[in-house]
């Protein structure tokens, strides 16, 4: 069963079981959202969004178009993803950026995402960094703009290489 806050505003009928939406939540006609996801407090997500299953969406986030999130995704409180790398006020491009969170990475609170890069499985962005470009599997990033600090396994054990900003 699906469990929908009361003042959630959800128009998509793609809500995998086991999901669930919290109050002030936005979810647009097209998305889809898998199975067994938590989508916090005042998260809104755009039309043309893929979420995978077991994915949770923490506070104050906004997935815009082109963004998918796969399975055992991580999105810590107000992380920002953009889909326009050129905005303009009433311009739409043609086509907005694709972004890609694989499966099981994890990005913490206050991060930002550029649009147009793909974040490799299992990868760690610690909070508040800026991803300017695609992010290899098992590593963990933080910084703006963020640069390699070390690697990560599937349990999280983190091995650092660089804490430093050097």
């Amino acid at each position: 069963m699906v469990k929908i806050h009361p003042l959630a505003d959800v128009q998509s009928e793609n809500i995998g079981e086991g999901s669930m939406v919290w109050q002030f939540s936005v979810i647009l006609k097209d998305a889809v959202i898998g199975r067994n996801c938590n989508i916090n407090c005042q998260v809104f997500i755009e039309n043309d969004v893929n979420i995978g299953d077991n994915v949770t969406i923490k506070p104050g986030v906004q997935i815009w178009d082109g963004v998918m999130l796969e399975d055992d995704v991580f999105i810590g409180p107000n992380v920002t993803f953009t889909n326009d790398l050129v905005p303009r006020s009433k311009q739409y491009p043609e086509k907005f950026e694709r972004t890609v969170v694989k499966k099981g990475a994890s990005i913490g609170a206050n991060a930002t995402v550029v649009a147009g890069n793909t974040i490799g499985e299992y990868a760690l962005i610690g909070a508040g960094s800026v991803i300017t470009k695609d992010i290899p599997p098992y590593s963990v990033w933080f910084g703006n703009p963020a640069k390699q600090r070390g690697t990560i396994d599937k349990t999280g054990t983190i091995t650092y290489t660089n804490k430093n900003n050097d």
